[in-house]
């Protein structure tokens, strides 16, 4: 089984990148049809074990680790593979060949690196972890670990056209992230969560690029707002 990836435009040293539902393996049905990679979901264990294998051979990794996310903000820094996945929203480490990664369906996925002080980490996203403000705080931890030239790939989440939410909800994150402010395509309010994790790194110095594909509006994509049970899409970034 192969897993194909979206390129993240990761710097020579670190491998990595985003997945879709494409597998040229066996592949999870019914609702989580495809590449799932999300074990609390209800697919076969067995199967979402077999596709995150896939994913580590992958990317040449000898070890994948994948946190119990929370929608927080804490960091983790992953130093061996745990016996437990760890509960956070965001790991980075030092170690080549450990693969970290995480799950979403709408929720921005997001790879850093610095191969020239190896290191490399990954964080969700989500609309809570955007207003704890998870990547900030992953920033600041790989900063602190010695970090001088990060640089950071999103990957495919739900847009602000696609994403509505209450007007007090949007008024809410704008308070935090005045760049999250959206509008739908039927003029409805919305939240941006992308738009509000590029100006989060925007302020932090850290140059990014994105991989531009709303998720509820792509088939090959998971997304939880689009069709409630269904999968996981993944995110991995490795020192090689």
């Amino acid at each position: 089984m192969t897993v194909p990836l979206l390129d993240a435009g990761l710097p020579a040293g670190v491998r990595g990148g985003f997945t879709t539902r494409t597998t040229t393996g066996p592949a999870s049905r019914g609702p989580y049809a495809g590449l799932n990679l999300g074990d609390h979901v209800g697919d076969d264990p067995a199967l979402v074990a077999a596709h995150r294998d896939a994913l580590r051979r992958s990317v040449g990794a000898d070890a994948l680790v994948v946190p119990q996310q929370v929608h927080g903000a804490d960091v983790v820094e992953v130093v061996s593979p745990p016996a437990r996945p760890p509960v956070a929203d965001a790991l980075f480490t030092r170690v080549p060949g450990i693969a970290l990664g995480v799950v979403v369906a709408d929720c921005v996925p997001v790879l850093l690196a610095d191969a020239d002080a190896g290191l490399v980490g990954v964080a969700h996203a989500g609309r809570p972890g955007l207003v704890a403000g998870v990547v900030p705080a992953l920033v600041a931890a790989l900063r602190a670990a010695g970090a001088t030239g990060l640089r950071a790939a999103l990957g495919p989440s739900i847009c602000g056209g696609c994403y509505e939410v209450p007007q007090q909800m949007s008024d809410d994150v704008a308070v935090r992230v005045p760049a999250a402010r959206a509008a739908t395509r039927w003029g409805t309010p919305a939240v941006d969560v992308p738009a509000g994790v590029l100006a989060q790194l925007a302020d932090l110095g850290v140059p990014a690029r994105r991989v531009d594909r709303c998720t509820a509006e792509h088939d090959d994509l998971y997304s939880y707002r689009r069709d409630g049970t269904t999968g996981r899409s993944g995110a991995v970034v490795v020192l090689t």
